[in-house]
């Protein structure tokens, strides 16, 4: 170093760019390190500073090195350096120098003293040798045999950075080896072969006030001028880097004085004697205030990134008295200088800079122009915080942002490019104050509850319901996260808000137009079906003559129902212009009538409702009449029922009925409702409307459940057919068949008149159980009796000629006409108003003689029969008669207590029904018969049985 600061010298003096050249020369003979250097050569002055007690010659205050004060350096590798010039040159020799003293008799003792050991230095020999062509000077060092290998290690060692410090050496060879530096404004590439590295630098000088070096040593004193240099590697992009080989500060050669600043510091410190520290006091003082002031400077000529803040001085626990005090004079010039780039790209100091916690650069690009100084998103992270709280940068935390927003008036937009800046921020609590546009020009404090607006939704023209919907310009997912509730047009129609505005509509006596545009235009954003939201019926519109009418008694103009209605309909006529605009789907949504509105309801209970709609209470007792008795009423599901059908004029009902035909009213009219019976049980009955239908003169005047279809051959007679097809016919309650008919009370009573009807017939096959259903269908209902009693398919009689058949022996009794008494003869007696036969003959009894009497159980076959009628053989017995007669009057068989009567006769067939009779299985009565008939055959018969 000492050789190269020389060298470095030499040249500035020459006003050259220096160049030196080491070589280590070794032979069998000794080795010599050479040091060959363009510049000054060494003159008269220069001898004398070499050998007179280490005082410097080069007094001009410009020099890096301390030529003939460092160059004592060389003997520790050698004992016989010498200097050669252009115009002479000089060696010095230890041995030649101690045979010197020696040759002194008043020296020799001291000689003695120092084992031999003299100041090389001080006795110059001349030196004829000349230096090498191209250079000017050239050091040549015979080294001592043990320090060939330190010295090359030496040479292998010296780094590049080494030209750092030396601005006017430019070129350094070392064999085979050069290094380079070359300058390119405040940058110093430095080449080592093929291997490159940049440095950033900054240079400054000055002149030290005489009064710092008052305790600086003579030689010192003498030099006036001061320099310091700063260098830090940097990458490509001018990014520093951390240096290599150290944090030592260089005075200018390599001391042991730690720097813990992440750059090179070379500088004219005033070193202690050892050359490894430096000397405390005002000179050094000064220097590091100056160094300080250097340091700044070269960090500002860096990338004002973030990166750059790894130049910061970093707390340590302890470092030595310099480092400490230039870190601190660091950091202080730092804070003023202007290192941070603002949002805007201008630069600032750290007292004129504002940094967003975790700030994202959709963020600042929205805050520019509201937060003076604010720094770019890269400087926001948390890795960063501390360097710059170092340098006093003030720091807006997410609570602290939200309150400076909170006074802020700004455009929707704005305030999204706000949200979405802060859509990732870790602190969400302070984020609940943010403030929040709305659609209708308010600001709000919070995002809990307002209602984040879809993009259907008419934000815009809610105004008037008083919903605080966001503006849609403004609206961000994070609010949705903050407590926003999405808000869909359908979800903001069915808001209590909104339900509440329309439910007061009508009677506020505020203009109902406002309301009544907003929610219109919910309806239509929402795709909203009629009846969806039957509330949606009381909100106020506009009809023809000037007035405002709830939308559910309003007509729409042109629509198919206004054509249908009774003049007296209690219907308003919507305004045509007004329905021109907002078109007829969206206007019936709300309840507006183009055709039959439909009401639905659910958990009905028909002891208790009203609807208000025509006959209700006439539709649940029929509900009721089809359902088993329980001791609480059923509920019905859903009550699914079209309103106004008995507003319809007369006239319109074929154009009515193709209405209700076609869908969604169809499904309306033919789903049945569903009764939920308190045990759980699910039984169907027909719909409001179905029933209403049928029950009113809508199919050419006449009832439809007064008529049958054509399939209906089991009403024939009864019911006049139609020729309406059987969709139309099924949806009007057109009847089609007997089991229709007796499926509800009604329409068994109506079959009931229609048989008492002589001008009427009935398919003969029907009336064998006709009674019998009918009273079936009509059990525990209170029903007049029938002006007549049908006892064929074209004969009605007085019901006083007629007698319900309860027992069939009596049958040969009988003067009236005899209706079957089916399972329950009482039953049908009670509902025809006619006597049971056994009532008109209640004293009869046989009038001839047996011929013998039998046990059922000796009869042949008698067992057999039994068996057939599911029973053991009977105890009684059989009274045969060649003639029974009963009031004198022929009859095949006749019970009387524990005795059954049998004509002989009869034969079988009057045994079979009188075991049959007996055993209570007269449905049997055939196969006791068969049996009795064919006694032989036992084995056959109960082949057979087995056989079903």
């Amino acid at each position: 170093m000492e050789l190269a600061q020389n060298a470095a010298d030499a040249a500035a003096r020459a006003g050259v760019p220096g160049a030196l050249r080491l070589t280590l020369d070794t032979s069998p003979t000794g080795s010599v390190l050479r040091a060959a250097n363009v510049g000054a050569p060494l003159d008269r002055a220069g001898v004398e500073s070499l050998a007179s007690l280490r005082a410097s010659a080069k007094r001009d205050g410009s020099s890096v090195g301390r030529f003939g004060v460092g160059f004592v350096a060389v003997l520790a590798v050698t004992d016989d350096p010498a200097i050669v010039g252009r115009t002479g040159g000089v060696r010095f020799s230890a041995a030649a120098s101690r045979a010197e003293v020696a040759a002194l008799p008043s020296l020799a003792d001291e000689l003695d003293r120092r084992t031999g050991h003299v100041p090389v230095l001080r006795l110059p020999w001349p030196d004829g040798e000349s230096p090498p062509d191209g250079f000017d000077t050239e050091v040549r060092l015979p080294l001592r045999p043990g320090e060939v290998e330190s010295v090359r290690a030496m040479l292998a060692a010296v780094e590049p950075e080494l030209l750092l410090g030396l601005p006017g050496l430019p070129t350094l060879q070392i064999g085979d080896r050069v290094l380079h530096r070359a300058d390119h404004d405040g940058v110093v590439e430095l080449a080592d072969g093929d291997r490159l590295t940049r440095w950033r630098t900054h240079h400054d000088s000055g002149r030290i006030p005489p009064e710092l070096l008052a305790d600086r040593p003579t030689e010192e004193r003498g030099r006036g001028d001061w320099s310091l240099t700063w260098a830090v590697p940097v990458d490509g992009r001018d990014r520093p880097l951390d240096p290599p080989g150290g944090r030592v500060l260089h005075a200018p050669t390599r001391s042991e004085e730690p720097v813990s600043l992440p750059a090179r510091l070379i500088g004219t410190f005033p070193l202690a004697p050892d050359r490894r520290h430096v000397e405390p006091g005002p000179l050094t003082d000064h220097l590091v205030r100056a160094a300080a002031a250097g340091y700044a400077a070269l960090v500002a000529d860096l990338p004002a990134v973030p990166g750059t803040l790894s130049m910061l001085p970093q707390p340590r626990l302890a470092g030595s008295e310099l480092d400490t005090a230039l870190a601190a004079a660091a950091l202080a010039e730092l804070r003023t200088t202007r290192l941070l780039t603002a949002a805007d790209g201008t630069l600032l100091a750290a007292p004129d800079a504002v940094v967003i916690d975790a700030a994202t650069p959709a963020l600042v690009e929205a805050l520019a122009d509201t937060v003076a100084g604010l720094l770019g998103a890269d400087w926001s992270s948390r890795s960063l915080a501390p360097a710059l709280a170092a340098l006093g940068v003030r720091r807006m935390s997410t609570a602290d942002l939200v309150e400076l927003l909170a006074g802020l008036e700004r455009p929707a937009g704005w305030w999204r490019r706000i949200y979405d800046g802060l859509a990732e921020s870790p602190d969400r609590d302070a984020l609940t104050g943010l403030p929040v546009p709305l659609a209708d020009g308010r600001v709000v404090t919070g995002p809990r509850g307002v209602l984040l607006p879809d993009a259907d939704l008419p934000a815009s023209a809610l105004g008037p319901l008083d919903l605080r919907v966001v503006d849609p310009a403004a609206a961000h997912p994070l609010l949705e996260r903050l407590g926003a509730r999405p808000a869909t047009a359908r979800a903001v129609l069915t808001d209590d808000r909104v339900r509440a505005a329309v439910e007061a509509s009508y009677d506020d006596d505020d203009d109902p137009v406002p309301v009544a545009e907003a929610v219109l235009a919910l309806v239509a954003a929402a795709g909203i079906g009629p009846g969806e939201l039957p509330w949606l019926a009381e909100l106020a519109l506009p009809g023809a003559d000037g007035d405002y009418y709830p939308a559910g008694e309003m007509l729409l103009p042109g629509g198919a129902l206004a054509g249908l209605m009774k003049p007296d309909a209690p219907f308003g006529r919507l305004d045509p212009a007004y329905a021109a605009r907002w078109g007829d789907d969206v206007l019936a949504a709300t309840g507006a009538l183009g055709t039959f509105a439909v009401l639905r309801d659910s958990d009905v209970d028909p002891t208790d409702a009203d609807h208000d709609l025509d006959d209700e209470q006439g539709w649940y007792d029929a509900v009721l009449d089809r359902l088993p008795d329980t001791d609480l009423p059923p509920v019905l599901t859903e009550l699914v029922a079209v309103r106004d059908l008995e507003l319809v004029r007369n006239e319109q009902w074929a154009a009515a009925t193709a209405l209700l035909a076609a869908e969604p009213l169809r499904t309306a009219v033919l789903t049945p409702a569903i009764a939920l019976l308190p045990d759980g049980r699910r039984l169907p009955v027909p719909s409001y409307t179905r029933w209403w239908l049928a029950a009113h003169p809508v199919l050419d005047g006449r009832r439809p459940d007064r008529l049958r279809t054509a399939a209906a051959t089991d009403l024939a007679g009864l019911y006049d057919e139609t020729a309406v097809d059987d969709d139309l016919a099924r949806l009007l309650g057109v009847r089609t068949g007997l089991d229709d008919v007796l499926a509800d009370a009604d329409g068994a009573r109506d079959l009931l008149d229609r048989l008492a009807d002589p001008a009427r017939t009935a398919p003969a096959e029907v009336l064998v159980d006709l009674y019998p259903r009918i009273a079936a269908a009509l059990t525990g209902l209170t029903v007049d009796p029938p002006g007549g009693v049908r006892v064929a398919a074209d004969r009605v009689v007085e019901p006083e000629d007629v007698v319900v058949l309860d027992a069939p022996y009596l049958l040969p009794l009988l003067a009236a006409a005899v209706v079957p008494g089916g399972a329950d003869p009482e039953q049908i007696a009670d509902l025809l108003g006619v006597d049971l036969a056994a009532q008109r003959r209640p004293d009869a009894r046989v009038t001839s003689t047996p011929a013998e009497f039998v046990p059922w159980v000796d009869l042949p076959g008698a067992a057999l029969a039994a068996r057939r009628c599911g029973a053991p053989v009977p105890p009684a017995r059989v009274a045969r008669h060649d003639g029974l007669q009963v009031d004198g009057i022929a009859v095949p068989w006749w019970p009387a207590g524990d005795i059954d009567h049998v004509d002989t006769g009869a034969g079988a067939a009057a045994l079979g029904r009188a075991i049959a009779w007996r055993l209570g299985r007269w449905d049997r009565r055939a196969a006791a018969t068969e049996a009795l008939e064919h006694p032989a055959d036992d084995d056959r018969l109960v082949a057979e049985d087995a056989a079903e």
